[in-house]
């Protein structure tokens, strides 16, 4: 391993071990805010912006991001991403630990199928890991179509698939990948530095997905799958797009079950356990004026048995 490729995977390793605590940190400080809204952008962001917890989170994802901008101008798409998708296990292990709730039997499951993949996605990086070639536009510019469409679809009419905060957590997924690839196109300079206005545009929806789906759900589940997509639309990226070298023989089957597995991981983290938030709330009981007490209250079927009983004596 070269002395840029061991730098790429450290930097990584910092950086997702900083963005999935600020993740945790993020969920619990949204949670406690009045429901945020797209259609109340400017009340929704004042919201976060004057909340120190949230900030501090806040602050803690963005120095992630920047190493994590560093590691990927060192290594490649796809095996810095193998590396930063493992936080997905610190992000399990925070959750529990500080939101002082354990992880039930299928997020357990969940999360080591995701684990299990992942660490098969960096197994089968051993046979190709090469940084590959810069790509042409078009195939570029319509994968971000696409992903950019899905996140569209997930982010209004399908944000109510799979449960509370789940199309949240989709759509903060594809994306964080738009930004990802177009962070990876970004770094590979001249015309292409362009792509940072794409990359802040991804990155910003990105955010602002994750913060309204943490008032509906909690950390694992809305930054979990956001964390699963993040890694595999990417890696499938650097394949497609970027011409990044594919394993042969076992280690290209050991890629295909890894994204089997976390394919599977995140259908078991995509339905949370219970709702969080203003969806959780209940509701305040109504009461009703005496003069107005319906027929079938206590007191009036009192009443009605006390009539009937006078008329009987009488």
């Amino acid at each position: 391993m070269s002395a840029r490729t061991a730098l790429a995977l450290g930097l990584a390793l910092v950086s997702t071990s900083l963005v999935n605590l600020a993740y945790v940190r993020e969920q619990a400080a949204a949670v406690a805010l009045p429901p945020l809204s797209l259609r109340h952008p400017l009340r929704s962001l004042r919201a976060l912006l004057t909340d120190r917890d949230w900030l501090l989170g806040f602050g803690m994802e963005s120095t992630g991001f920047l190493l994590y901008v560093a590691a990927l101008a060192l290594g490649s798409l796809a095996l810095v991403q193998s590396v930063t998708a493992g936080g997905i296990g610190l992000l399990a292990f925070a959750t529990a630990r500080f939101g002082h709730r354990p992880l039930s039997r299928r997020e357990q499951r969940g999360v080591a199928l995701a684990l299990a993949g992942l660490v098969a996605l960096g197994v089968s990086l051993a046979g190709g890991s090469g940084p590959g070639r810069p790509g042409s536009l078009l195939p570029v510019v319509t994968w971000l179509a696409a992903t950019a469409g899905a996140a569209l679809f997930f982010a209004v009419p399908g944000r109510r698939l799979g449960g509370d905060g789940v199309g949240q957590g989709i759509a903060g997924g594809l994306l964080f990948s738009f930004g990802d690839i177009s962070t990876k196109l970004a770094t590979q300079g001249g015309g292409r530095i362009a792509f940072v206005g794409a990359m802040v545009l991804g990155y910003g929806l990105g955010t602002a997905m994750l913060q309204l789906g943490y008032q509906r759900a909690g950390a694992l589940t809305v930054a979990g799958i956001a964390t699963l997509l993040t890694t595999a639309l990417p890696i499938a990226a650097g394949t497609v797009v970027f011409n990044e070298p594919i394993p042969g023989g076992a280690l290209g089957g050991v890629r295909v079950l890894a994204f089997v597995a976390v394919t599977a991981g995140a259908l078991l983290l995509a339905r949370p356990r219970v709702p969080i938030g203003p969806a959780a709330r209940p509701r305040r009981a109504r009461t009703s004026r005496p003069e107005s007490q319906p027929a079938h209250a206590p007191g009036a079927a009192s009443s009605r048995e006390a009539r009937e009983a006078g008329r009987a004596g009488g």
